[in-house]
Order: structure tokens, then C-alpha cells, then sequence
């Protein structure tokens, strides 16, 4: 487990409040600054003359790897640290791989599915990670098909089953739920409490024939569980496009790092084929925020413009509560996009958390030479159907 600055600064001099407490040697100008960088690995524990042998201990054997990291063409798995997001963050998605028989009648047109998937998720394009192929001595035969070929292209990463099994992974087969669950958590811990070398491979979960048997909802579902706790790769010999989403989608949830807002390309959206006389919408940039509006403006019966103002991510109160979302940013993006010589409609729908700004955002616009003006829209998403309802 990787120590905190304040587990580390209880054994320094300033803690123990012993005469060499804050004594600048480091290069810090307090103890607890010290334990702070060495935390973060922005010192050196040996730029403390004063630390004990005890905390040395302890400090060498938190930078001890807990859990190898593999590349596979680039696609990185493993590397964790923590057992809990929230402790630091976790680093590498759970890989989502296919296994293909390239014995089978229809492989071909299984290949070019599963190559072509594709889904976004916050702006970004996210295939199959990896596609295994088995009994690819077969490949040799055929004329028309060269899984080298389509590698070289980066469309998706592709690998012969034998070379697969050569690499340091632990494959565990899921036989029973419950067993596979309690593997995997055991691996973790011991990999990460104990620092133990034996259970630092990443691990990959196979859901062999076995698995064709099951229900698609609870293959999902068991596939989601190890994902969260704490399969690094799960590997499928059935594809389904509804389940790839699904777990791609609750996948990127787990995977963000919680010190870093979640924040979409700040431009303007269209929704519904707008026209130069479509409704226009305005918010900031974080995920959460958009995606409500979004949603809603997609289930309209009329088209709509949506401006995303960048904000850092942040939610419109702390965004304007920290000075990220002002008059001053509305005007540069208008401008920057040239969006008064798009549309002849004049009125732009803030949300109604921005009341108190009409005034302000009204008067920089006018001094800017543009002629918008602003209208209070709903303070829930939810609310904007009827809000568009009664002013139509």
C-alpha cells in the first residue's frame, strides 16, 4: 500500500517534536512539505538526514511494484496499485478481448464484426481492445485474409493465441461466479497489501464455452463485477454488441481518474438538423452537465444548438463560483466560432443556476458588437422539454 504524507510525516522530527523538527535540510521548509513530496515521489527519502530506520523500512517496501505491467501491442494491463479507486486511481482499463476460431465456417464475417465495433464515450472512439485468434495456422490458406495486414493498419490489435499464453498473465477460467470473484480479490490483496512478487502478474478472465450456455444479461453482469473487482483482461469467445457497450460504458466510470473532472470538447453541438433559426443552448463543459442536456435536447421534436463554454470540467455553480464561466468566456466563444453568421435566431437559453449573470453576460455581448440576447432557461435538465413546449 503506497503511503500518505501524513503516514509519513508522523515519523519525522516536526511530529515527534524533537530539536531537529523543520530544519530545512531537505530542501523543504517544514516536515510535513517533506512527507508531502516524498509522497507525491517528488523528493528523495535520503535528502532527510533525520529519518528513522523504521520509516526507510516501511517506505522501500511501498515502492516495491505491486503489480507488473504487460504490453501487448501497445495495449497496456496491469500496473495497479490500489485496491480502491479513490486511494490514488486506477491506471489501465480492464482490457475487453474476443477469441476467434479461425477453424470456424463463419470466422470471417465474425472478424470483420468484431474489427468494425465501434462505440463513443465522451468523445472519444473506443473499439475491442484485443482479438485473439486460435488455430491461426489456418490463416495460412486463405489468400484474402492477413490479420498482419489489418494490425498494421492500428484498426485493431490482433494476436495469435499461442503467443497470448507466453505472456506473464495469469488466466483464470470462469467455471463458477462466486470462486472467480473470491480469486480475484485474493490476487489483488496479496498483490497490493503484501507487495507479495508471486501475485503480480495482471489477470485475465476467460469466459470460455462454458459461458455460451449462459444468458447475455448474465454474462454481462458477471463481466461487470470483474471488471470493478479486479480483472485487468476478460476475454469473450461470444461477441455481442449490446454487452461491448454496456461494459465499455461502465468500464470508462471506473477508470477515471476522481482527481480530474470529467469535461467534453468545449465547441457547439447540433442536435436534430438544426437550422439558422434553431434554438440555441448554453452550458459548460463537464460530462455530467452535458450529457443531461444533451439528452434532452436529442428527445426534442425541434432541432437545437448547444454552446459548451470550456470550464475545466467543472459543473456550471462551481464553474462561475470559480471564475471559469464569465461573460468574458461567452463572448470569446461566440466569437471564435463565428455563430452570429450561422443563425438569425438572437436568443440564447442559459441555465437558470445563471439568473443573476443575465445582466452582465447582456451588457458584455452588446460591447462585444454582437446582438444575443440572453433568456433564463430551467435549473434541472429534465425541465427543458416543458420550458420549450411553453415558449413555442
Amino acid at each position: 500500500m503506497e503511503l500518505s504524507g501524513l503516514q509519513i510525516f508522523k515519523y519525522l522530527p516536526a511530529a515527534k517534536k524533537s530539536a531537529d523538527a523543520n530544519c530545512k535540510e531537505c530542501g523543504c521548509p517544514t516536515c510535513m512539505a517533506f512527507a508531502l513530496k516524498l509522497a507525491k515521489g517528488n523528493t528523495k527519502i535520503e535528502n532527510c538526514k533525520h529519518v528513522p530506520d523504521e520509516l526507510k523500512n516501511i517506505y522501500q517496501k511501498s515502492q516495491k511494484l505491486a503489480q507488473k505491467t504487460v504490453e501487448i501491442k501497445g495495449l497496456k494491463t496491469g500496473g495497479e496499485n490500489v485496491l480502491f479507486r479513490h486511494e490514488k486511481t486506477f491506471l489501465n482499463p480492464t482490457a475487453l478481448c474476443v477469441l476467434l476460431d479461425c477453424a470456424a465456417p463463419d470466422f470471417e464475417k465474425k472478424f470483420e464484426r468484431v474489427k468494425n465495433f465501434e462505440i463513443c464515450i465522451l468523445n472519444k472512439t473506443k473499439k475491442v481492445d484485443l482479438i485473439i485468434l486460435k488455430n491461426s495456422q489456418i490463416l495460412q490458406q486463405k489468400t484474402n485474409f492477413s490479420p498482419a495486414e489489418i494490425d498494421a493498419e492500428h484498426s485493431n490489435r490482433v494476436i495469435y493465441l499461442e503467443d497470448f499464453q507466453k505472456l506473464p498473465i495469469k488466466i483464470i477460467e470462469d467455471e463458477k461466479f462466486t470462486k472467480t470473484a473470491n480469486e480475484l480479490k485474493f490476487i489483488r490483496e496479496k498483490a497490493i497489501k503484501e507487495k507479495d512478487e508471486n501475485y503480480s502478474a495482471p489477470v485475465c478472465v476467460h469466459f470460455a464455452k462454458l459461458a455460451h450456455s449462459e444468458k447475455i444479461n448474465e454474462l454481462c453482469a458477471k463481466a461487470a463485477f470483474y471488471i470493478c473487482k479486479y480483472a485487468n483482461m476478460i476475454i469473450f469467445e461470444d461477441f455481442n454488441e449490446a454487452m461491448f457497450s454496456s461494459l465499455m460504458t461502465l468500464r470508462e466510470n471506473i477508470f477515471t481518474d476522481p482527481q480530474k473532472p470529467l469535461k467534453v470538447e468545449s465547441k457547439i453541438y447540433e442536435f436534430n438538423e438544426p437550422s439558422e433559426n434553431s434554438l440555441i443552448f448554453l452550458t459548460t463543459n463537464f460530462a455530467l452537465t452535458f450529457f443531461a442536456v444533451a439528452n434532452e435536447l436529442e428527445n426534442l421534436k425541434t432541432s437545437s444548438y448547444l454552446i459548451v463554454i470550456p470550464a475545466d470540467g467543472m459543473s456550471v455553480l462551481t464553474a462561475w463560483s470559480a471564475e471559469k464561466f464569465t461573460a468574458k468566456t461567452v463572448v470569446q466563444m461566440l466569437k471564435k466560432t463565428n455563430f452570429s453568421e450561422k443563425v438569425k435566431n438572437r436568443k440564447i437559453i442559459i441555465p437558470g443556476l445563471l439568473a443573476h449573470m443575465k445582466k452582465e453576460l447582456d451588457a458584455a455581448i452588446k460591447s462585444a458588437g454582437l446582438d444575443f440576447e440572453i433568456v433564463i432557461g430551467t435549473i434541472d435538465a429534465c425541465d427543458i422539454a416543458d420550458f420549450v413546449k411553453s415558449r413555442l
